[in-house]
Formats: structure tokens, sequence, C-alpha cells
């Protein structure tokens, strides 16, 4: 018997929206946002709803509320902040930070990636790339893909030209091609050694501890499409993720 999936609840709706009004900088540091009462009116919700919501965006360092005279946006420590708790969370860096190629993508022979992603030989396609948030990078990702996977997504020009810059996510650019969707996503976080041409790119010194993630991603059969390899800038990135308990 199937569990009927529970409606989200309005202050997340609420949250969401808010949270990306700030991201996409709708409002400016020394404003205050609307009101309690506006929101409620605006949103059709009680204030009740409006005090749960930002409340949330409170203990994320998002917002700050000064007694009789608002709620403000935190300003900006200069480094790149975002939730995780979705592969769409993911699909959503591109609402504010541009990815800029590195080495454009190419069918390369690597036995690790290749055996990662349970392939018959050594041959992957492969893509590095920058991320960028207010003009400085703040990751560097090398991304491996099947060869069908590769073939299915064909010729995208924001991952053909060295030095090209473009608001997208490769994992945005896969969903719509593939057969089936992207459905999960494993990731292992450790502390790593920059390596000599991510601390360049970074403009760290080489050797430098940095924040490593891995992430696999499958589509909706269990079948992987994507291995991300990606290092951190440690001053210009801070990771966070929710986790929620499952509906009852």
């Amino acid at each position: 018997m199937e569990t009927e999936q529970r409606p989200e609840p309005a202050f997340r709706r609420l949250e969401s929206d808010l949270r990306a009004q700030i991201r996409e900088q709708r409002f400016a540091e020394d404003t205050p946002l609307p009101t309690e009462a506006e929101l409620a009116r605006d949103y059709d919700v009680s204030r009740q709803t409006v005090r749960r919501a930002f409340q949330d965006l409170v203990a994320e360092n998002l917002v700050f509320r000064v007694p009789g005279r608002g709620t403000f946006v935190t300003p900006s420590s200069g480094r790149y902040l975002r939730q995780f708790g979705s592969v769409e969370d993911l699909m959503a860096l591109s609402a504010d930070s541009d990815l800029q190629v590195l080495t454009p993508l190419s069918t390369t022979v690597d036995p690790p990636a290749a055996g990662r992603l349970r392939l018959p030989d050594d041959r992957v396609a492969t893509v590095s790339f920058l991320r960028i948030h207010q003009g400085e990078a703040f990751s560097h990702t090398t991304a491996h893909l099947p060869p069908w996977v590769r073939t299915r997504l064909g010729d995208v020009a924001e991952l053909s030209t060295p030095g090209t810059t473009s608001r997208m996510t490769l994992i945005g650019q896969l969903d719509p091609v593939l057969e089936l969707p992207i459905q999960d996503a494993e990731q292992s976080i450790t502390v790593a050694s920059v390596p000599a041409d991510v601390a360049e790119s970074l403009q760290l010194d080489p050797g430098t501890p940095v924040l490593r993630i891995d992430r696999m991603y499958f589509d909706s059969s269990g079948q992987p499409v994507e291995l991300a390899i990606s290092h951190f800038h440690p001053d210009r990135y801070s990771y966070r993720v929710r986790l929620r308990r499952r509906p009852g």
C-alpha cells in the first residue's frame, strides 16, 4: 500500500521563495525585508507561518532580526554558501554561480573513473571547469561521463571551448536528454591536499588542505550517469545540508 505524499508545509514554500530571492540579491543589505504582515497578506498565510519561515532563515544566517526595525539580509562574508538537500538543489547552482570551462568535454582514458562508473573499458568523457561566484572561483570540478551518456548529451557549446563562461550545470543538461531521469546522488566528503593543477586554477599553494567532494549521480534504474570530483577553496566556500525526517 502506497503512503500518500504529504503536501509541503506553507512555511517551507515561503522559506524557499525568500531564500531564492535573497540569493538573487532582490533585497538590499541595508533595507528591511517585507514585514510579517506584508508577507502574510502577499502569500495568503498566517503571521505565524511567516514567523516560522523567518526562524529557519535566521538559523541559516541568511537574515538577522533587529527588534523595532525589521529583518535584514545578512551581509555577505565573501564565501559562497549553499544549502543542499536534493538533486534539484545541485541543479540550481546555475541560479547564482557561473561555470567556466578549463578543459573541454572530450573522450579520455581513465581507468579509475571508468571503474567507478562500472564501464566495460577505460574510456570516459571528461570535462573540467570552475564554479565562479562574484568574480571568484570557489571550486574546481572534473566530471566523467559514460560514453553512452556523452552520446545522448550531444554537442553543448558551453562545454566546447576553454574559457567559456555560462550559467549552467552539467546535470541540468543531462537530465532532459537521458532516457531515465537522474534520481539519486551519492557523495563522499574528505579533506585532501589540493593537486598542483587544481591549486593553480583556484589560486592556492600546491598541497593546501581543501574540501574534496566526490558525487556519483544515478538514473532511476540505478545506473551511474556522472562522476564529479570537486575541490573547494577553503576561504571561498561553505557547505551546508539540511536533514529532514521522512514523511510518516
